[in-house]
C-alpha cells in the first residue's frame, strides 16, 4: 500500500497521542506546539520538515526516516534515534531536551546541538566527526568508544570523555573545559 504525500501543510497544536498522525511522506511541513509523547510515528517520512515546541517524548521513531529534519524548542526525551531509518539521516537540534535519548551507533558527522540538554544522552560508537555542542549540558552523558574527531565542545558543560576510551583528536574544548577530560583521573584541580 502507498503512502499518501503530503506536502507544505501546517500543523498547529494537534495532540497526536491518541489519534495518530496518518502514515505518510511527509515534505516541507511544519509541526507546531503538537504533542506526539508515547506516539507511533513508526516508519514515516519526514523530508525538509520542521518540529516547533513539540513534545515527542518516548515516541515510537522506528524505521522512521528524518532527512534535513529541524526540531526548535522541543522535549524530546528517551528517543532511540538508532532505531530510525538511517539512509538520507539528517537533522538539527535547537534548544531541545534530548535527555535520556540514544544516538548508539550513529554517523552523524557535522551534526549541530545547540543550547540543548542532553542529560544521560547515549552517543557510545557514534560518528560525531567535527559535531558541534554548543551550549549544550552534556551532564551524565555517555561517550564510549565515540569518534569525536574535530568535535567543538568549547561551550558545553558537564561533559565527561575518557580520551583513552574515545578519539577526540583535533576536537576543540576551553580551557574551562578540560576538566571534562580529566574526571577519570580524581584530581583537584584549582583555579
Amino acid at each position: 500500500m502507498d503512502k499518501p504525500f503530503i506536502a507544505d501543510q501546517t500543523f498547529k497544536g494537534s495532540d497526536l497521542t491518541k489519534n495518530k498522525l496518518p502514515k505518510g511522506d511527509y515534505e516541507n511541513c511544519t509541526f507546531e506546539g503538537c504533542d506526539f509523547s508515547d506516539a507511533y510515528l513508526d516508519n514515516q517520512n519526514f523530508m525538509e520538515c520542521e518540529f516547533i515546541d513539540c513534545n515527542l517524548s518516548n515516541a515510537n521513531i522506528r524505521h522512521t526516516t528524518f532527512k534535513e529534519v529541524s526540531f526548535s524548542h522541543c522535549k524530546m526525551m528517551g528517543l532511540k534515534f538508532e532505531d530510525c531509518n538511517t539512509f538520507l539521516i539528517g537533522f538539527g537540534f535547537n534548544d531541545c531536551t534530548l535527555n535520556y535519548s540514544s544516538f548508539y551507533g550513529l554517523t552523524l558527522t557535522k551534526q549541530q546541538f545547540v543550547d540543548c540538554k542532553m542529560i544521560q544522552t547515549d552517543f557510545t560508537e557514534a560518528l560525531l566527526k567535527n559535531a558541534i555542542f554548543d551550549s549544550c549540558d552534556l551532564e551524565n552523558a555517555i561517550f564510549e568508544r565515540t569518534d569525536l574527531e574535530k568535535a567543538d565542545f568549547r561551550t558545553a558543560i558537564n561533559f565527561n570523555i575518557d580520551p583513552e576510551k574515545n578519539n577526540i583528536k583535533k576536537a576543540r574544548f576551553s580551557k574551562e573545559g578540560l576538566i571534562g577530560l580529566l574526571n577519570k583521573y580524581d584530581l583537584s584541580i584549582e583555579p
